[in-house]
């Protein structure tokens, strides 16, 4: 199984449990554009990797562990949606480019991105950077 694809199943599953309660079948197919017989295969996957329960008809829910993976991916993806943010990237554009940046990056990277982020955005030479950049980005519109 592809760690991408494990990842974007958690995150839908995620998603339509917070608003729906569970993840039905259908719900998760449309979501990812798959046929729901590959979806039900996944999900029995995945509850074999313990990352949800999963009930025919009724869906799927995550389990501690799926609600984990789940937690770490989110926060994957709200340091690159953040670090684009401050280099001016628009809002959807940024989110969209942290949906693929999330799965693409090593521990390490990520510990040194959220780094750097809590620099510029808490010291005061971090702010003096980031007010440099905004000031040299406009001057090259």
């Amino acid at each position: 199984m592809r760690k991408k694809t494990t990842e974007e199943y958690i995150e839908i599953i995620c998603l339509l449990e917070k608003q729906e309660g569970r993840a039905q079948t259908g719900r998760i197919a449309e979501a990812i554009d798959v046929k729901p017989p590959s979806v039900t295969s996944m999900l029995q996957k995945l509850e074999q990797e313990g990352l949800i329960v999963y009930e025919s008809y009724a869906g799927a829910r995550l389990t501690p562990a799926g609600e984990k993976m789940a937690r770490d991916l989110w926060m994957r993806h709200r340091t690159f949606a953040d670090l684009l943010g401050l280099l001016g990237v628009t809002g959807e554009i940024a989110e969209g480019d942290a949906c693929q940046f999330e799965h693409h990056v090593s521990p390490e990277t990520l510990d040194r991105l959220r780094l750097f982020l809590e620099y510029l955005s808490e010291s005061p030479d971090g702010r003096r950077c980031l007010e440099a950049f905004e000031k040299f980005r406009k001057q090259q519109q």
